[in-house]
């Protein structure tokens, strides 16, 4: 029977029971007719591949480009490495030099893809010019050579352990023109992308063809997609829309949440005003009930976070903590409240109560729209106001916090640290810039462990950073997309979604 082509002369019975087949059953149909994935990525937009270093490319357009244009190397689903471009590599025991063996491969003309033209599209990404925005975490690169037709050595100045997961990266695709070198081929019609992948048989075994069909939406639309049946993958999900998903009366187990590295806080947005100053940011830092930020954005396995690096990082110590950390907020009232007087002794009242309208100062915040957003700005007022000032979204007047969301593109320390450079950021230390110029130029790992960690303290006692917790990142995965899993990257391959975890290619 065609899952399109239920008879209607059947016993009320029989025909309820095959109607709710239909209805529950249709990501079965669709893997019947082609095998082809339904896939939406949360966007305005459909995404379009496009060169990394000729546009700001959006987070749907990094989707495609990741897929269709890959670099060296890749992400698999699980967030590892897996062969890209090259088909293997190799890595000196002093870690600075990486060499890559390119597979046999051509562009969208038929023009084979020969190592110096790969090498001419990474130079370009690596040039200071570039507006690729890994460019800052990949300085240690010193030169990358065509050694023959399909080998490229890449030499570094010092050991980087963390280099294939940046070059993984969708801003290290290889887009040349409008074509990349896979894993998929694209076609667009209308508001659709069409990708395919096709795998080679072996011993005599047909070609096997993989298909994804993938749109663009706005969240509340792709979550109400994917709970009528009409899509079986959903991607790109952030905390701006996590509330919408929460709310959804999704089938069991389909939320996906991705354990991803990464800042997820406020940063000082300009030189002057109350961010500028030093006691402030730190009153308003230690205010923050980040448990009840938390619970109030209800992400399971969200925790809070009083540090600029984050666990589960590279360390050679544990993060730096503010002095306050063992006591409680209820502990640490007391003081905020007789220190937010000293701050703003007009505006601030003895206790807890109101302040006289119109005196009390403005703390603006940049905070991105939608219910995440709007969640956030409740809660900072909740613990902002009491202390004397008003907290207000910045909408077009200059912002005093700018809300960061953000995720890390390797496990190491340093794109952390490097975020808050002075050469990037409004309020600045020139000492920890100074370290971390060191960390750079050190080919002794110990050493540059110490430099991190020494930077990292500057930074916190500083208040460069308001951390919170974690980047929230999730998706939304039917039962026969057996081939999709949650990674540390947030980056998703669209290749081998049909096939369970074991069967990967």
């Amino acid at each position: 029977m065609s899952c399109r082509n239920i008879p209607s002369r059947l016993k009320p019975g029989l025909a309820a029971l095959l109607l709710v087949a239909a209805v529950t059953g249709l990501n079965g149909c669709r893997k019947a007719e082609g095998g082809a994935v339904d896939a939406v990525v949360i966007a305005e937009r459909p995404p379009r591949l496009a060169d990394p270093l000729a546009a700001d490319l959006a987070p749907a357009d990094l989707l495609l480009v990741g897929n269709v244009a890959q670099g060296l190397v890749r992400f698999d689903a699980s967030g590892d490495i897996a062969p890209g471009l090259a088909e293997r590599w190799a890595v000196s025991d002093d870690g600075l030099s990486y060499v890559f063996r390119l597979r046999t491969a051509s562009w969208s003309d038929g023009r084979r893809v020969r190592a110096r033209d790969v090498v001419r599209l990474i130079e370009r990404q690596l040039a200071r010019r570039s507006r690729n925005s890994l460019f800052d975490t990949i300085g240690a690169v010193r030169e990358v050579v065509a050694m023959t037709d399909r080998v490229i050595a890449v030499e570094l100045n010092a050991p980087r352990p963390h280099l294939l997961q940046l070059l993984a990266q969708p801003e290290f695709g290889l887009v040349r023109g409008r074509s990349g070198t896979g894993p998929f081929t694209a076609t667009t019609e209308g508001e659709v992308v069409d990708l395919v992948r096709v795998l080679p048989g072996f011993d005599g075994d047909e070609a096997q063809q993989q298909r994804v069909r993938l749109t663009a939406a706005p969240a509340q639309r792709a979550i109400d997609l994917f709970v009528s049946g009409d899509s079986e993958l959903v991607l790109g999900g952030t905390v701006v829309d996590f509330p919408l998903a929460s709310a959804a009366k999704l089938p069991r187990n389909t939320l996906r949440i991705d354990p991803v590295l990464g800042l997820f806080g406020l940063v000082p947005a300009r030189k002057d005003g109350p961010a500028a100053d030093l006691e402030t940011r730190a009153l308003l830092d230690e205010a923050i009930d980040r448990d009840a930020l938390i619970a109030a954005l209800a992400v399971p396995g969200l925790q809070p976070r009083l540090s600029l690096l984050q666990p589960g990082l590279d360390l050679a110590a544990s993060p730096a903590q503010p002095a306050w950390a063992p006591l409680t907020l209820e502990q640490r009232r007391p003081d905020l409240l007789a220190r937010a007087q000293a701050i703003f002794p007009v505006a601030a009242p003895a206790q807890a109560g109101e302040a006289t309208p119109g005196e009390r100062p403005v703390i603006r915040i940049a905070l991105p729209g939608g219910p995440g957003g709007e969640i956030i700005l409740r809660r900072l007022k909740a613990d902002w106001e009491p202390l004397g000032v008003q907290v207000v979204a910045a909408g077009d007047d200059p912002a005093d916090f700018r809300f960061i969301d953000e995720v890390a593109p390797s496990s190491s320390p340093a794109w952390f640290l490097r975020r808050f450079r002075c050469e990037f950021a409004a309020i600045c230390s020139a000492q920890a810039d100074q370290l971390l110029d060191a960390a750079r130029l050190t080919g002794f790992p110990p050493q540059r462990a110490r430099f991190f960690i020494d930077a990292e303290r500057i930074m916190r006692e500083e208040v460069l950073f308001l951390p919170i917790a974690a980047p929230v990142r999730w998706s939304l995965a039917g039962r026969d997309v057996q081939g999709f899993a949650e990674n540390r990257f947030g980056r998703h391959t669209l290749t081998d979604l049909r096939m369970a975890p074991n069967a990967r290619n």
